[in-house]
C-alpha cells in the first residue's frame, strides 16, 4: 500500500497523487452483493437543491456491507480485498463456512486467506468482531455500534480507530478519533483493529477534473457573488466580506449545531 506520483507532463499531473492499489486483489465486485445507486444531485424529494456543489460524477454500484456482523460462531475466510468507490476504506469479501458471502470493511493488515470470526469467544485479532464487554482495555477498534444489533455507525472511514479506555457494568468508555470520550453500551459490537487505507488522507487530486469525477461541483466564494445571492456579496472592487463567515442564509459558520439532548449524558469528554 503506497502513493504513486506522476511525472509533471501537464499542470494537472504535476501535483496529482493516487493510491497504487497494491492490496486490492479483485477489480470486479460480487454481483449479488451490489445494487444500483441513484444520484440525487443534492436535491430533495421536491426537486430543490438542499446540498450545494453536488452532481455529475462517474457511475458507481453500491456494495452491500455487513455492518452488524451477526453471524456469530460461523468461521469465514477472506476471499478478496476490493476497492469501493462509495467509501474511503477498502472492503473484504468473506466466504462463510455455511456458504454465505458478505462484504465487510477491511481492517489494516488483512490479507486473502485470513480466517475471521464474530461473536463471543472470538480471538482478539484484526477483523474479528465481538461485544465490547469481551475486549481487554487498550484495544483499538472500529465499526462501533451505538445501540445493540443496530449495526456499526461510527469509526468507519479510512485509517481511523478508537480505543477502549474504561469498562463498567453496563457501559464502556471509548476514546474516538476526534478526541471525544463517549460511553457505549457494553453489549454493542465492534471490530478489532484500524480501518484499512490509512494513506487516504495524503492523496492530492491535482486538478479540478478529479473532483468532478467523484461528483463534486465547483464551490463559489460568497465574496464573489452579488448582494442578492449572499450576505458577503457586493462591494466596489475586491472586498473581503466585512462580516464573519456565514452561509448564504446568514447563519454564522463555526457555531455548534448539535441538538441531541438525549445522548448528552453519554459524552464524558468533549472533543474541544
Amino acid at each position: 500500500m503506497g502513493i504513486k506520483k506522476y511525472k509533471p507532463t501537464s499542470p494537472g499531473k504535476r501535483f496529482r497523487t493516487v493510491m497504487d492499489y497494491a492490496e486490492v486483489t479483485s477489480d470486479k465486485p460480487l454481483k449479488s452483493l451490489t445494487k444500483t445507486l441513484k444520484k440525487t444531485g443534492g436535491r430533495n424529494n421536491l426537486g430543490r437543491v438542499t446540498a450545494w456543489q453536488r452532481g455529475g460524477g462517474n457511475r458507481t454500484k453500491y456494495r452491500i456491507i455487513d455492518f452488524k456482523r451477526d453471524k456469530a460462531g460461523v468461521p469465514a475466510v477472506v476471499a478478496t480485498i476490493e476497492y469501493d468507490p462509495n467509501r474511503s476504506a477498502r472492503i473484504a469479501l468473506l466466504n462463510y463456512r455455511d456458504g454465505e458471502k458478505r462484504y465487510i470493511i477491511s481492517p489494516a493488515g488483512l490479507t486473502v486467506g485470513d480466517r475471521l470470526l464474530s461473536g463471543r469467544g472470538a480471538e482478539i485479532r484484526p477483523g474479528n468482531a465481538l461485544p465490547l464487554s469481551d475486549m481487554p482495555l487498550g484495544t483499538f477498534i472500529h465499526n462501533i455500534e451505538l445501540r445493540p444489533e443496530q449495526g456499526a455507525k461510527i469509526v468507519r472511514s479510512a485509517g481511523t480507530s478508537a480505543q477502549l479506555i474504561a469498562k463498567g457494568e453496563d457501559y464502556v468508555q471509548i476514546k474516538l478519533p476526534s478526541g471525544e470520550v463517549r460511553k457505549v453500551l457494553s453489549r454493542c459490537m465492534a471490530t478489532i483493529g484500524q480501518v484499512s487505507n490509512p494513506e487516504h488522507e495524503n492523496i492530492s487530486f491535482g486538478k479540478a477534473g478529479k473532483s468532478r469525477w467523484i461528483g463534486r461541483r465547483p464551490h463559489v466564494r460568497g465574496v464573489a457573488m452579488n448582494p442578492v445571492d449572499h450576505p458577503l456579496g457586493g462591494g466596489e472592487g475586491k472586498s473581503s466580506g466585512g462580516r464573519p463567515p456565514c452561509t448564504p442564509w446568514g447563519v454564522p459558520e463555526g457555531i455548534r449545531t448539535r441538538r441531541n439532548k438525549r445522548t448528552n449524558m453519554l459524552i464524558v469528554k468533549r472533543r474541544k
